[in-house]
């Protein structure tokens, strides 16, 4: 669904269904929800949600796409980062957070429907980090060029601060052992890049999901580490998840 002129997809100039911004007090912030007038009891929930909705677009893709009849309707709720590479990078406190106390008062509010979640770069790392220590906390994941990183591809990340820690915690989920997550076997939707750094680690992350249950689709797209590539690749594959996890 690519624009002529090379201006982005063309969901960018369809027609998008009423709804209404508003704001939510969550533990230790605001998030803005979107909501289609009608009604909806189903949630996806994005980290990195200003700049998702700002230069990622998934505010207007969202409307777009249930006015298209393309997905069943549903709540957005952009979380914005605090601290965004302490929280993002594979922190058992901010994973406890938010499946424990985020979550469970965003489906209180809003119906209580199946959670899907969303994230690029960290912010995909931290969306599978929290549903992997915590699995019936997400219904699914769509997961845009994940900070997965490992030793043997990413030397060149050694010199962040929490490299450790992602490390370790990629190292279980492609060496499973006690500590495994179970998954649940939900649809993950991985998308990376051709042209950048992170795609030999998403490659062996779908690898590593798909071998402990995970309903895996791993989609490599044109572009880079950038929110104009991860804009470009919400439709087909962010549709295809939901419409997955939502069948009816």
């Amino acid at each position: 669904m690519e624009a002529a002129g090379g201006t982005g997809p063309d969901w960018l100039s369809m027609p998008g269904t009423p709804g209404r911004w508003r704001r939510m007090r969550l533990p230790g912030f605001a998030a803005r929800v979107w909501s289609p007038s009608g009604g909806a009891a189903r949630v996806l929930v994005a980290h990195d949600g200003p700049e998702y909705r700002c230069r990622g677009r998934l505010g207007d893709f969202t409307a777009a796409m249930i006015a298209a009849g393309l997905v069943r309707p549903y709540h957005l709720v952009l979380l914005p980062p605090i601290d965004r590479e302490r929280n993002y990078s594979a922190d058992p406190g901010y994973a406890g957070l938010l499946a424990r106390e985020i979550l469970p008062r965003i489906r209180a509010r809003l119906g209580g429907g199946p959670v899907v979640g969303a994230g690029v770069s960290l912010g995909a790392l931290a969306m599978l980090h929290a549903q992997w220590r915590f699995p019936e906390s997400f219904a699914g994941l769509f997961l845009q060029s994940g900070s997965f990183f490992q030793v043997r591809h990413d030397r060149q990340e050694a010199g962040f601060r929490f490299f450790r820690r992602i490390v370790r915690f990629t190292s279980l989920l492609r060496h499973p052992g006690k500590e495994t997550g179970t998954g649940y076997g939900i649809p993950v939707t991985l998308t990376c890049g051709v042209a950048e750094e992170n795609l030999a680690n998403n490659r062996d992350m779908a690898v590593a999901l798909r071998e402990q249950g995970y309903a895996v689709a791993f989609e490599e797209t044109p572009g880079a580490h950038t929110w104009n590539a991860w804009r470009d690749a919400l439709h087909p594959h962010l549709t295809g998840l939901l419409r997955r996890v939502w069948p009816d």
